[in-house]
């Protein structure tokens, strides 16, 4: 079972955007909890207990205990609100979790073996990272912390599909289940650079000038026997 986090909760009445501006600046973050065989419930959460664990992956694909009006509420993140501008948290909403109701939470994909493959390590390939994360559905008792992708036999132009990826027992991807089988990792051969475009610029730019060069010398040497023919018409 993936690890738990543990959040401080307390239940709040008050609703409205007047009532969430006082809790921000006392330091508290408003949150809905929904979901299981309850009601929704407003409550409010600690801001700096919450700013210690929203860096760390694993809050988001873990089961939260949360320490609601002294009891323990087991409860997964199902979104985090954050403001624009500053490191705060704007609003939580919590799904409750019970040990017979399957929950569906997002998992991150780790891969393994990326620069030992043949595909990287002998072939000369690139990975392309096509998806970081991937929604599965599982009893609470059966949520790992993260699925693992293995790159081990992986050559160049291979690609691994969702449907490819190893879940533990109990663990299903319910996009699969609507036929939507998509890539998560490829290899593929570098691109080939495009040359420099600095000479070619350079030299499109040079022909211009060279032309006008050329062009004032010429008039030049056609004016001159023409002035000359006037003289001599004058000295006749």
């Amino acid at each position: 079972m993936s690890k738990s986090f543990t959040v401080g909760a307390d239940s709040r009445n008050d609703q409205g955007k007047g009532a969430s501006r006082r809790l921000r600046r006392a330091g508290k973050v408003p949150a809905i909890l929904y979901g299981g065989k309850g009601e929704p419930s407003n409550v409010t959460l600690d801001q700096l207990n919450l700013l210690t664990m929203i860096d760390n992956e694993k809050f988001y694909s873990s089961i939260i205990t949360l320490k609601l009006d002294g009891k323990d509420q087991q409860a997964i993140i199902k979104d985090i609100q954050m403001h624009p501008a500053k490191n705060q948290v704007l609003h939580v909403d919590l799904q409750r979790v019970l040990a017979d109701v399957a929950i569906r939470i997002r998992l991150p994909i780790h891969f393994v073996n990326q620069t030992t493959c043949p595909g990287v390590k002998t072939e000369g390939g690139q990975v392309s990272h096509l998806k970081s994360d991937v929604e599965i559905s599982c009893l609470p008792k059966d949520l790992p912390e993260a699925l693992i992708v293995d790159m081990a036999a992986m050559h160049l132009n291979d690609t691994i599909f969702l449907k490819d990826v190893q879940v533990p027992a109990g663990v299903t991807i319910p996009e699969l289940t609507q036929a939507r089988d998509i890539p998560v990792v490829s290899i593929h051969a570098p691109r080939a650079e495009e040359p420099e475009p600095v000479a070619a610029e350079a030299a499109a730019a040079a022909t211009p000038a060279a032309g006008d060069a050329k062009a004032a010398p010429a008039g030049d040497a056609k004016a001159a026997p023409a002035a000359d023919a006037k003289k001599d018409a004058g000295k006749k």
